[in-house]
């Protein structure tokens, strides 16, 4: 009798730590965890591979975009992320390789294991103009049908600032967004690149809902003054995420509203080994 009450207790204590800790996980804005952006430790690559990726994994981190293969090949980067339990979800390249190097680019995200191949730029000359936007949306719509029909990848486009020319009632932001077909070409959501030019970032994912796929998580230095459609700002412009002028959970309740699948911090400053984990507690530290 003893045992089974024992048991019984035992039980009861088991069960109400399981009900208080998804209650306490179901009080947090952001509950997973988030993904990285190769960039950010772009240095650490290039002198060490499997070095930085102990360190990725020792933020507890297991998604990663790559934007550079850092003179390796697919095949050694996909067992390095393989032997320590990390995903590539995205890979990164050039406006030009998607254009010339379509089956290239395909073939090297398949074997990283990615879902999406990401362009994050157009090639223009001064300002930003409608022949860019419409040279771009022509290229999107045709590599993105091949990546998804012959290769079944998603082609996302992630923003840099300069798209937000003025154009009709809106920008020419919104003039890519509205003339790529949604079957073949998504979005990523930089949304530092999105806020300097002087947008509002959960206000795009509300406008366009479920054309993003991915979201880059960064935060803008304060002082700094919005505006400018250059492309360009200092990377030490980079801070740990809630201290600098982005209303973070305005975003990522946005950004979950609209279904966002992958959400990738990106730190371009010299100080992002010291920063990332402290973004991470910050968004660990999020409540609704």
């Amino acid at each position: 009798m003893k045992n089974i009450l024992f048991k019984a207790g035992l039980f009861l204590i088991i069960g109400l730590t399981t009900i208080n800790s998804y209650a306490q996980k179901g009080d947090l804005l952001f509950p997973q965890s988030p993904g990285i952006v190769s960039f950010t430790y772009r240095n650490n690559f290039q002198k060490d591979v499997p070095a930085t990726l102990d360190i990725v994994k020792g933020n507890g981190i297991t998604d990663i975009e790559f934007s550079n293969l850092f003179n390796q090949t697919p095949e050694y980067l996909r067992k390095q992320l393989d032997e320590r339990g990390i995903k590539c979800s995205s890979y990164g390249v050039g406006y030009d390789d998607l254009v010339n190097k379509t089956a290239e680019v395909a073939n090297a995200a398949k074997i990283l294991g990615a879902q999406y191949v990401r362009v994050a730029g157009i090639p223009h000359k001064g300002a930003f103009t409608l022949e860019n936007a419409q040279q771009a949306v022509a290229d999107f719509n045709k590599y993105g049908k091949i990546l998804k029909e012959q290769y079944g990848l998603t082609f996302i486009y992630h923003n840099h600032g300069f798209e937000f020319q003025p154009y009709e009632d809106g920008t020419l932001y919104d003039y890519l967004v509205k003339n790529t077909d949604p079957k073949y070409v998504s979005f990523e959501l930089d949304i530092l690149w999105a806020f300097f030019p002087g947008q509002d970032p959960a206000q795009l994912l509300n406008k366009y809902g479920r054309r993003y796929k991915a979201l880059h998580l960064k935060d803008l230095r304060k002082g700094i003054e919005r505006g400018s459609l250059s492309g360009s700002t200092s990377q030490e412009n980079d801070m740990i995420l809630g201290t600098g002028q982005i209303d973070l959970p305005a975003v990522l309740k946005a950004a979950q509203k609209a279904g966002v699948q992958h959400f990738y911090l990106e730190d371009e400053s010299s100080a992002s080994i010291v920063q990332v984990p402290e973004s991470i507690k910050y968004l660990n530290g999020l409540k609704k």
